[in-house]
């Protein structure tokens, strides 16, 4: 064989490992040697990320409940705020 031939071949055969390596087939084998999830068991995982978002969704209700009440009772304060609430001679000075 020339030195062509032979060029073209490993070119060829390094073609084929790096398309086999970086292509489905070889992130499946990293997935496997990484130890992640099987294909089978997305559900798990997808109910997992369901019970984080419902939890956190649950907090930021709660924090938006206190923050509504907050409002309220500065709205309240600010509406009964006149002359009577306020400081002997804060305003003349």
């Amino acid at each position: 064989m020339t030195g062509a031939g032979e060029l073209a071949m490993f070119l060829a055969i390094g073609a084929a490992a790096v398309a086999l390596l970086f292509g489905p087939i070889g992130s499946a084998v990293a997935r496997r040697i990484g130890g992640g999830p099987e294909p089978g068991n997305a559900h798990v995982d997808i109910e997992e990320m369901r019970a984080l978002v419902t939890a956190e969704v649950s907090d930021l209700r709660h924090q938006l409940t206190e923050v509504e009440d907050r409002l309220d009772f500065a709205e309240r304060l600010l509406a009964h705020s006149g002359p009577e609430n306020q400081l002997p001679g804060g305003a003349h000075r």
